[in-house]
C-alpha cells in the first residue's frame, strides 16, 4: 500500500492500536440475539485477500463480546489466499477457521463464498472497485450482511446499481457497513456537535488535502493489454479498475466535508495537470485542485498530489466566521481541535475533545457487529455513495476542466465497462494501451467519464 507523506498505513495503525482494551470494553454492551448465527457465531467470507481485506478482517475479529470468525476466502489467486490466511492465523489464532474447501479462486468464487454464509454473517467485498456493485448485490440478493471497501465504483453506472442494492438491503433488514471508517470517530462527532452550538460561527469553508508522493505506472510492454495484468497493477492506475489514485485516497477527505457541511455539493470546479519529468503510463493526473460549492454557496477546497520532494500534508481544516479547527489529520488520526482564531497551530488550540479510544476503523465494526447482534437497523450504503457521487464528481471536473453539477454525475449512466460480471482472464480489458504502453490518459475535450 502506498504511504503518503510518511504516514501510518491502515496496517501499522491495526498492528499499533487494532487489540487495544478500548475495543473490549466498548463492545461490553451487546448482548445475546437470535439474529446472528445460534451458537452467536459472526461468520466471515473475505472476498479479495489483499491488505485492505486482510485489514478489515483483523479489525471484525478485534471486536468482544460474541464470536466472530474468518469462515471463508475468495481471490483470483490460491497463492495470494494462502498468504492472507497464513498471516491472519498467526495473528488470530482462535479466530480464522477457513478449511480448504471454503477456499475459492476465479471470477466466480464471489459467490461460492457467499453461498456458505447464513444469515447474520458478513461478506467482506474488498476487491478492486470495479466490481464491487456486483459483489454487494449478490450478498444481498441472499440475504447476507455485508461490508464494503472504499471506493464503491469507478463510474455513476456502478453507484446506481449500489444504490438498488441498498434498497433491497432496507427490504431485507440486511446490514452494510461503508469503509470510510471516519464516520465512526466520537472525537470528529464531538468537534461537529460544537459547531452546531454556534461557538465556531457559521462555517466559512473547508480545506481538506491529501498531498503525498507515489510511484508512476511503469510500462508492462506486451502484457499491458491483458486483463490480469490491468487488474494486478491498475488498482491505483487505470480508472476502470479502481478509480484511480486520486478518489481511492481523497475520498476521505471529500466524504469529512460532506460531513461538516451536513449535505452535498451542488458543483464543482477542478483542475488538474502531469508533473513535468514523471514517465507515467496510467491515467492518473499528478495533481488535482477542486473547489466544490454547496447549494448556500459555501465552500470546501480538496487538494490531491502525488510527487516526490514536495510538501506533504494529510488533514482537513474547517473555518468558521469566528475561529477554525482542524477536524483529522495523519494517517485518518482523529487530530481534532478547536483554534482562538483563524490561526492553525498547536499553541493557538482553545479546544480539544477526548481523545479517541480507538482507532477508526475499530470503532467502525464495534457498531457494525452491534447492529448484527442486536438487530438494529443499519444501512450505510446511501450516504457511501453519495460521497463517491462528489468524489467522481471532483475527478470529472479536474480531468474535463471545467465545472460538473451533482444532478449531472447523479444523472449519468456513464460506465468504463458495460458488464462487469462477464470478464473473464481472455476478456479484452476496456482500457488499451498504445503501442508505446501509455494509456488513454484524461485530455479534456477529447475525455469522457460522465
Amino acid at each position: 500500500m502506498t504511504t503518503f507523506g510518511g504516514s501510518s498505513t491502515r496496517r501499522s495503525f491495526i498492528r499499533g492500536a487494532g487489540k487495544t482494551a478500548a475495543v473490549v470494553a466498548a463492545a461490553a454492551k451487546f448482548a445475546p440475539s437470535t439474529y446472528a448465527a445460534s451458537d452467536q457465531t459472526i461468520r466471515l467470507s473475505l472476498i479479495g485477500c489483499g491488505p485492505r481485506g486482510t485489514g478489515a478482517v483483523g479489525n471484525a475479529l478485534n471486536v468482544k463480546g460474541g464470536h466472530v470468525e474468518l469462515y471463508a476466502m475468495a481471490d483470483l489467486y490460491d497463492k495470494k489466499m494462502d498468504i492472507a490466511q497464513r498471516a491472519l492465523e498467526k495473528r488470530y489464532p482462535d479466530g480464522v477457521h477457513v478449511s480448504d474447501n471454503h477456499k475459492f479462486t476465479g471470477f466466480d468464487a464471489y459467490k461460492k463464498a457467499i453461498d456458505v454464509l447464513s444469515p447474520g454473517d458478513v461478506a467482506l467485498c474488498t476487491t478492486r472497485a470495479y466490481i464491487r456493485p456486483v459483489h454487494v448485490a449478490y450478498a444481498v440478493s441472499k440475504g447476507i450482511n455485508v461490508f464494503m471497501e472504499k471506493p464503491f465504483s469507478p463510474d455513476p453506472a456502478g453507484l446506481k446499481r449500489l444504490l438498488k442494492a441498498g434498497e433491497e438491503a432496507d427490504k431485507k433488514g440486511v446490514k452494510v457497513a461503508a469503509g470510510l471508517q471516519c464516520r465512526h470517530s466520537p472525537a470528529r462527532a464531538a468537534l461537529i456537535e460544537r459547531i452546531k452550538t454556534g461557538v465556531m460561527g457559521d462555517i466559512s469553508y473547508i480545506r481538506a488535502n491529501r498531498l503525498g508522493r507515489s510511484g508512476p505506472l511503469g510500462n508492462m510492454g506486451d502484457k499491458a493489454n491483458s486483463l490480469e495484468h490491468q487488474l494486478m497493477f491498475g488498482k491505483f492506475n487505470l480508472l476502470w479498475v479502481g478509480s484511480g489514485r486520486m478518489i481511492d485516497h481523497l475520498i476521505h477527505q471529500i466524504d469529512e466535508c460532506c460531513w461538516l457541511m451536513g449535505g452535498w455539493p451542488v458543483s464543482c470546479h477542478g483542475m488538474g495537470g502531469k508533473a513535468i519529468g514523471i514517465d507515467d503510463h496510467g491515467q492518473n493526473m499528478d495533481t488535482y485542485s477542486m473547489e466544490f460549492t454547496w447549494a448556500d454557496g459555501r465552500k470546501a477546497m480538496c487538494g490531491f498530489r502525488s510527487i516526490s520532494r514536495s510538501h506533504d500534508e494529510f488533514a482537513t481544516f474547517v473555518h468558521g466566521t469566528k475561529a477554525a479547527a482542524q477536524f483529522s489529520g495523519n494517517g485518518h488520526k482523529a487530530t481534532v481541535h478547536q483554534f482562538k482564531d483563524q490561526r492553525i497551530g498547536n499553541d493557538n488550540i482553545a479546544w480539544t475533545p477526548t481523545d479517541d479510544a480507538m482507532n477508526p476503523w475499530d470503532y467502525e465494526w464495534v457498531d457494525f457487529i452491534d447492529a448484527i447482534r442486536n438487530n438494529k437497523p443499519y444501512n450505510e450504503t446511501h450516504r457511501a455513495v453519495q460521497s463517491d457521487y462528489a468524489s467522481l464528481m471532483g475527478r470529472a471536473a479536474a480531468h474535463l476542466n471545467r465545472i460538473v453539477t451533482w444532478d449531472e454525475v447523479t444523472g449519468s449512466n456513464f460506465a468504463f465497462c458495460d458488464a462487469p460480471e462477464n470478464l473473464s482472464f481472455d476478456s479484452k480489458p476496456p482500457a488499451i494501451a498504445d503501442e508505446n504502453g501509455y494509456f488513454p490518459a484524461p485530455v479534456a475535450g477529447k475525455w469522457t467519464e460522465l
